[in-house]
């Protein structure tokens, strides 16, 4: 499962399921997974990953945008201002997109980008039924976003890059896309221990943010190499999942300034 076309579809797979409600995120469904957690995974273990939005934030939320998906909440801590332009990565069905909208407001624009076409579908449904008319959904990658150079003003992304499987191209993009002096705040899972070759092949565990993960010091590493500065990690939440190597498994939300 190391070849990253094989990932991809694999993980397009399951969160088409998802968006189109074939399969739900319940604790029946193994992994890191709760009935309101993070990601698709395969046996019998369940980890409650779940997001805990601010009430405010969740104020006029459509039903349906939040599928649980989320390991943290980034709009908490990106220090959103009314006027910026946000990119939200693998947005699923926008959830954070809706929650970003309120604080950049009408002169704001807010952007999700999704390599998943029914999530896209489902996000757009979303957005209709709140008339969220200053937010986007486009279909593309996050190793090769559909945005321009140096226009982004803040980017967010929830419990998905360790869905990608090149993270250096991942944050490149990242910092591509931002303004000078633009931020990004990332709430990611990462691992303190080594991921065995069988859970790297292992599909459900890649769609399930286990196998894609990698430890906390090189996830920091990939940031610093790619030009980012005054990093930080403002919340971090341990699992109660064991690798077979025996190592934990985190969720961390961190931030980087260009």
């Amino acid at each position: 499962m190391n070849n990253p076309k094989n990932i991809k579809e694999s993980v397009k797979e399951k969160y088409g399921q998802i968006a189109k409600g074939k399969i739900g995120v319940i604790p029946s469904i193994t992994s890191c997974c709760s009935s309101d957690s993070c990601c698709v995974g395969s046996d019998s273990t369940v980890i409650d990953m779940s997001s805990r939005y601010d009430k405010a934030d969740m104020t006029a939320i459509p039903d349906g945008a939040d599928l649980g998906l989320g390991c943290g909440t980034p709009t908490v801590y990106a220090e959103l201002k009314e006027g910026m332009i946000i990119l939200d990565l693998g947005s699923g069905a926008g959830i954070d997109c809706f929650v970003a909208s309120k604080y950049v407001g009408k002169t704001g624009r807010v952007i999700g980008v999704d390599m998943t076409e029914e999530m896209i579908t489902k996000a757009n449904e979303n957005k209709k039924k709140i008339n969220a008319m200053n937010v986007e959904f486009r279909l593309g990658e996050i190793e090769n976003l559909p945005v321009d150079n140096n226009t982004i003003d803040r980017v967010i992304s929830n419990c998905v890059i360790n869905l990608v499987p090149d993270k250096k191209i991942a944050f490149s993009e990242i910092y591509r896309v931002l303004k000078p002096s633009g931020k990004f705040t990332v709430s990611d899972i990462v691992v303190d221990g080594v991921i065995s070759e069988n859970e790297r092949k292992d599909a459900a565990l890649w769609a399930g943010c286990i196998s894609g993960a990698i430890s906390r010091q090189e996830y920091l590493d990939i940031i610093s190499i790619t030009g980012f500065r005054d990093t930080i990690i403002s919340s971090e939440k341990k699992y109660d999942y064991k690798l077979k190597s025996g190592g934990g498994l985190y969720s961390i939300t961190v931030s980087g300034t260009k």
